[in-house]
């Protein structure tokens, strides 16, 4: 007969800007050990493969597709979520009222990915063309807004950030 042996490991990271531990299957992705032990409902379950990007988050300042990161990879890393952006009295961060403002978001199950991904560039301090943009947001799906309300919630984010005015199209 034989044995089927599961082996576990305990992480230790900072989530949210709070140091926090588990034990975790090895097998276990980041995906579901940030929705299920820590109710991160913002990281979606999409494709499981690393291609739509709903899963995204923020580990170190990079985004990745938390679907094909195991969580024990996580281990001394910072990992920020959608709900890590909030402020201390659940005020939205500029880039999420980018989003509602430039109305960025409809079924809203792509939206955290793609504000993270935001995140990413938005802090690098650089500025980006259209192009340039796109390119950075291209591993993201979506099926209701067509992008282009995106591109302008993260241009617009960029060029206030940046302290320039938003060039007239």
């Amino acid at each position: 007969m034989e044995k089927h042996l599961t082996q576990y490991q305990t992480v230790c990271f900072n989530l949210n800007g709070k140091d926090v531990e588990r034990t975790v299957d090895v097998r276990a992705s980041l995906t579901d050990l940030l929705r299920n032990d820590f109710r991160q409902t913002s990281v979606k379950k999409g494709c499981e493969v690393g291609e739509c990007g709903a899963c995204n988050v923020l580990i170190d300042g990079e985004a990745f597709n938390s679907c094909i990161y195991l969580a024990v990879w996580a281990e001394g890393k910072k990992v920020r979520t959608l709900e890590g952006l909030l402020g201390p009295n659940g005020e939205l961060s500029d880039i999420q009222q980018a989003f509602v403002d430039e109305s960025a978001i409809q079924c809203g199950f792509c939206s955290p990915g793609f504000i993270l991904t935001a995140v990413e560039i938005l802090e690098s301090g650089k500025a980006y063309t259209d192009e340039e943009l796109r390119k950075l947001l291209s591993g993201h799906l979506c099926r209701c807004t067509g992008y282009e309300n995106i591109l302008r919630a993260v241009k617009k984010t960029m060029y206030r950030r940046l302290g320039r005015e938003l060039p007239q199209e």
